[in-house]
């Protein structure tokens, strides 16, 4: 083991989580007969698309702080908030797939990690700079 396999691991599982939400998307596809290229539809086809699309947005910027925070700050603290992301992010993605008003309190988890790993890593960052 080294000493990225955990960031390493939080990445994998945010691949197959975009992949799960990707897959969720085109079973709502055939499900509700919506063909392709169309974006909208059937309800529950729609909020299968915003959590796919959702969980893309915050991914792009989740990844690049969850590295940035590994390298300057620490594998370790990295893991664990990326774990915390995950499990927001999937609570959201849940609970959004269910009904789209209860889906906050997985967002606000997700948003926390996330925000923790940005100013953490630029704190780092920083510090790296100056010493």
């Amino acid at each position: 083991m080294n000493a990225y396999s955990g960031p390493a691991l939080v990445t994998l599982a945010t691949s197959l989580l975009l992949f799960a939400c990707a897959a969720y998307v085109g079973r709502c596809r055939i499900r509700f007969e919506v063909k392709a290229p169309a974006t909208t539809g059937h309800p529950q086809f729609e909020v299968a698309y915003r959590i796919q699309m959702n969980t893309i947005e915050n991914a792009v910027a989740f990844l690049p702080a969850l590295w940035i925070f590994t390298l300057s700050v620490s594998s370790q603290w990295a893991t664990v908030l990326g774990g915390f992301w995950l499990a927001g992010r999937a609570w959201y993605a849940l609970a959004y797939a269910r009904d789209p008003g209860k889906r906050g309190p997985g967002f606000m988890l997700a948003m926390f990690a996330f925000a923790v790993l940005l100013v953490g890593g630029g704190w780092g960052v920083v510090r790296g700079l100056i010493s």
